[in-house]
């Protein structure tokens, strides 16, 4: 762009098109032919020298291309005032412009322009910086590439898929009202995907791996259809759609690996998901490459977005990062139907420019597809660029308004504002001007597109099509707002569709809507067949059979089970040290992927900066300022640490990108994800859902965890929850250790289980920074760690009562010392046991139980927790630095039952003494608590408590710590 006030001139290169502007989008020079349109060659310009008598219509042909500014020289124009010197601009301009067009390369010419205005920004000469590019197609008509294939098989295959997609929702209705299902979504993009499927999307064969590819999860009826088509679903798949329980099994709605673990890869219908995760993948793909695990070929990442969907802030959120990091590989298609569930997505607005304004900002290679080819005649016919002025003025309100209306409104009320424009349409009838197709309906438009993307270099692309939501339904909900609701369809809109895309099935057989697939001799079916072979096979498809990795047993962590000796150390610490193991491993230490969120300093793992370096995909090309250090930061084209930033959803991304690459890649990957425990599932809850879905291997390690652990932090940041958080997700295996062997030993469980005998799971385990000394691990304890409790340190022998009391993390601590307290002073001996796993003793004991009572002539199941504590006498006390529903998990199968106490409500900034004191966690409530339960049973007088309370200093009539 360049400033030449009062004008500009842009050019694209890549384009060859070139746009002059007056300054400020005061008004513009009608440039012959279809040049401001970006339509033809430049090669042939001349613009003759202007004065303000010249006729405004040759000014107003680019009035959309830029924003207006404060200047008054329109106004000046308008009133048919006098500007000397525009006729030397126009001069300067035109010279300007032979220049870019007879020397080249163009690449040239854009280097001068730039510099020229950053020349005139310095001189302190504002300049206009428009960000998104007139309301057409970004690839004009003439630099299409020619398309392959059979155009009309692929449209009769298209038109199948469609049907099958509807009839699947319709049928599924019909039996069950209420099972649910999305017709529109897929009917607006089924040329976005069968150009896909058909032409671009790499299969996991010949000699190349398979792209991975998000698809919107709204649209699974067509990826099923299409499936059914292929040969790999059948009749009776379809029929059971939405009804996963039913006899034989059925089809879940939405793409979920877990439920369909050899078809769907990646879960995309939590919106917004799908976008960060398609980032952070394509960002991983080229982490492993640069670390030499993966070779070329690499797999391209495909993205199919909702326009709706990009209000989410994960979708959005990280889009600079693909662009910094030069994501070449990654293409998101953003279908831009202009609806969401409700409504407009920008009725006063348009989705599109705003879009593209951002994704331009940002970086990103943005092609907009909007026009179909039915179009191109009507923009080359047009000679005042009105038609193009018109496109820009209509809002996405009025869009979806003429999907709705018949052809003599659009005319009326698109074509109609302006006389030339009537003039220019007076040829077409009114159906063909309602039937002019939106880009992205257009597999020709939507090539061009795709071709472009996958051939461009240095910048990851979005591609913005604009399409109709529910394409095709016409009276049933094509372009209507209620649309995105829209299950069921009448005998009268099934023949409809039927007829519209020519599907072969009869008027008597029409009512039942029934699946149409045709022979596998047909035309179609081989066709079909053939274009995925060639691609290398069908897609989507999930593999799970990486190579197992030789991982180390217990005794490659000998030095935690030995203890710290007379060292204090905390659990954070005992990890890092571990973690610096795994990565020298021999076998395993090149798969050990660190992931932090900018707290590695925090955590104390910065010594693993020198060791492994940080990844960067360009190296270090400056110097840090801690250069000189032992700890310096180290950033390294191979590093092995992801350094995220502060971005816990950007993390959990990387994290499910390296817990998948068995899958994806079928490289195992053994991602430690170590994180500010309260910023955890609270905050990013939806991706560990995901992770569950999906089917990841790992470990998240929630660091800084315990609301009394992490003095002086506060409400925001002290954590008490996400154990019980955590424990909903149905594959994640939660821990909560107090001592370093505890930690070994969980995690060299967790690589047996996942990387040895590739189970799909996850592990969460809580980290604290509290520093003690680690004892030495008991005999025996082995299976008790796994799952979930063990007896640490039995009570005195000899004393009148007894007690049990259960603690974990750092709060096993003031177990310990209430075990002291209750023996010296009141007489009764307590057991101290460590509590791992709340929720692995409570999954295993609901499994005995259903099974018992399924079962009840068989002999009863014991669970390890009821077969533990059978023999055991006394009251049971738990304590935790977290709330007291974690405890409460195994309450109803501890004999006599189980008094809790944890931290319940909101944290305060104080030391752990004090802390502890007011969340009544600490030992001497512990005592009190003991000595309650022995009154309650009889076997101490409640006298007793109180004496213990007014000993300890307990302040009776003090507030519940939940309540303030």
């Amino acid at each position: 762009m360049f400033l030449c006030n009062p004008f500009f001139v842009s050019i694209s290169a890549d384009r060859q098109w070139f746009h002059f502007h007056l300054h400020s989008n005061l008004c513009a020079a009608q440039i012959p032919g279809r040049l401001q349109h970006g339509y033809g060659t430049c090669r042939k310009l001349r613009i003759k020298p202007a004065t303000v008598g010249v006729d405004k219509t040759r000014f107003s042909a680019l009035n959309h291309c830029v924003k207006p500014s404060k200047t008054t020289l329109q106004e000046q124009l308008a009133n048919g005032a006098t500007t000397p010197d525009m006729g030397r601009w126009l001069d300067a301009h035109e010279s300007l412009l032979r220049i870019a067009l007879e020397n080249g390369p163009h690449e040239n010419a854009r280097r001068f322009l730039t510099g020229m205005l950053e020349r005139f920004r310095a001189a302190g000469i504002e300049a206009p910086e428009p960000t998104s590019t007139p309301y057409l197609n970004t690839i004009p008509a003439d630099q299409q590439p020619p398309m392959p294939g059979d155009r009309a098989i692929e449209k009769r295959i298209k038109s199948y898929i469609r049907w099958n997609a509807m009839a699947m929702v319709v049928n599924a209705n019909r039996l069950h009202s209420g099972l649910g299902g999305h017709i529109s979504t897929y009917a607006s993009c089924a040329t976005l995907y069968e150009v896909g499927f058909n032409h671009f999307f790499k299969g996991a064969g010949n000699g190349h791996p398979a792209d991975i590819v998000y698809l919107q999860g709204h649209a699974s009826p067509g990826i099923y259809a299409r499936a059914f088509l292929e040969g790999r679903l059948d009749e009776k798949d379809l029929h059971n759609f939405r009804q996963e329980l039913a006899e034989g099994g059925g089809l879940p709605s939405y793409p979920h690996p877990y439920l369909m673990p050899s078809f769907w890869q990646f879960p995309t219908v939590s919106m917004g998901l799908g976008p960060i995760l398609s980032i952070y993948q394509a960002r991983f793909n080229r982490y492993l490459k640069a670390r030499g695990l993966i070779s070329d070929p690499e797999p391209r990442v495909w993205c199919f977005v909702g326009d709706g969907e990009c209000d989410e802030p994960e979708t959005l959120g990280s889009i600079t990062l693909a662009a910094r990091e030069h994501l070449d590989n990654l293409t998101w298609v953003v279908n831009c139907n202009l609806q969401r569930l409700d409504g407009p997505v920008r009725g006063n607005g348009k989705i599109i420019q705003e879009l593209e304004a951002l994704f331009r900002g940002a970086g990103w290679n943005v092609i907009k597809v909007i026009w179909g080819s039915d179009w191109d005649p009507l923009l080359a016919a047009d000679k005042t660029g009105l038609l193009v002025k018109r496109m820009e003025e209509a809002l996405d309100g009025d869009y979806q308004k003429y999907t709705v209306e018949p052809g003599s409104y659009i005319r009326r009320h698109f074509f109609g504002k302006y006389p030339e424009l009537l003039e220019l349409v007076n040829h077409l009838t009114d159906e063909q001007i309602r039937k002019l197709l939106r880009g992205g309906h257009d597999p020709v438009k939507v090539y061009a597109a795709y071709h472009a993307a996958v051939n461009h270099r240095g910048t990851p692309t979005v591609i913005l099509a604009k399409t109709v939501k529910g394409y095709g339904l016409g009276e049933a909900g094509e372009g209507r707002n209620i649309t995105h609701q829209q299950k069921k369809l009448n005998e009268k809109e099934l023949r409809e569709f039927r007829t519209r895309f020519n599907i072969p099935i009869s008027d008597e057989e029409i009512a039942e809507a029934p699946f149409y697939r045709p022979p596998d001799d047909s035309p179609e079916t081989i066709y079909l067949k053939e274009r995925r072979k060639a691609l290398g096979g069908f897609l989507p498809a999930r593999s799970s059979s990486a190579p197992a990795l030789e991982v180390p047993g217990r005794e490659f962590f000998a030095e935690f089970l030995r203890g710290s000796g007379t060292m204090e150390v905390s659990s954070t610490m005992a990890f890092v040290r571990m973690l610096s193991l795994l990565v020298r491993h021999p076998k395993i230490g090149r798969h050990v992927v660190p992931i932090i969120p900018d707290e590695a300093r925090t955590f104390g793992m910065d010594a693993l900066f020198r060791e492994i370096g940080i990844y960067a995909h360009r190296g270090q090309l400056y110097e840090p300022v801690d250069m000189k250090s032992l700890l310096y930061y180290r950033e390294m084209p191979d590093g092995q640490i992801l350094e995220e930033g502060i971005t816990e959803a950007g993390a959990m991304s990387s994290f499910i990108a390296a817990a998948t690459s068995y899958s994806t890649h079928g490289v195992n990957m053994i991602p430690f994800y170590t994180y500010y425990s309260m910023f955890g599932y609270q905050r990013v809850g939806d991706l560990m859902w995901l992770a569950g879905d999906i089917r990841a291997k790992g470990f998240l390690l929630g660091a800084t965890a315990g609301r009394t652990t992490l003095a002086g932090e506060g409400l925001q940041h002290q954590d008490g929850h996400s154990l019980l958080l955590t424990s909903s997700v149905p594959t994640l295996l939660t821990y909560d250790p107090a001592f370093a062997y505890e930690l070994a030993v969980i995690i060299a469980d967790g690589l047996r289980r996942m990387y040895l005998e590739n189970e799909e799971l996850f592990y969460y385990i809580c980290l604290y920074n509290e520093n003690y000394r680690m004892p030495p691990m008991p005999a025996g304890c082995e299976e008790g760690i796994i799952q979930g409790l063990y007896r640490f340190k039995q009570g005195p022998q000899g004393l009148s009562h007894k007690a049990h009391l259960f603690g974990s993390g750092p709060l096993l601590r003031e177990a310990l010392r209430a075990q002291e307290i209750l023996a010296e002073r009141y007489d009764v001996s307590a057991d101290v046991w460590s509590a791992t796993s709340y929720k692995r003793l409570r999954t295993e004991t609901l499994l005995c139980q259903r099974w018992n009572r399924l079962h009840p002539q068989e002999t009863p199941r014991r669970s390890y927790l009821e077969r533990t504590l059978a023999p055991e006498s006394g009251v049971f006390v738990a304590v935790s630095d977290n709330v007291k529903a974690v405890p409460d998990l195994i309450a109803p199968w501890v004999p006599g039952g189980l008094t809790t106490l944890g931290t319940d409500g909101f944290g305060r900034s104080d030391t752990r003494e004090r802390l502890r004191r007011f969340f009544e966690v600490d030992a001497e409530n512990v005592v009190v608590a003991t000595l309650h339960s022995l009154a309650t049973r009889g076997a101490v007088e409640p006298k007793v408590v109180t004496r213990a309370i007014k000993e300890l200093g307990i302040d009776p009539d003090k507030a519940f710590p939940a309540l303030v």
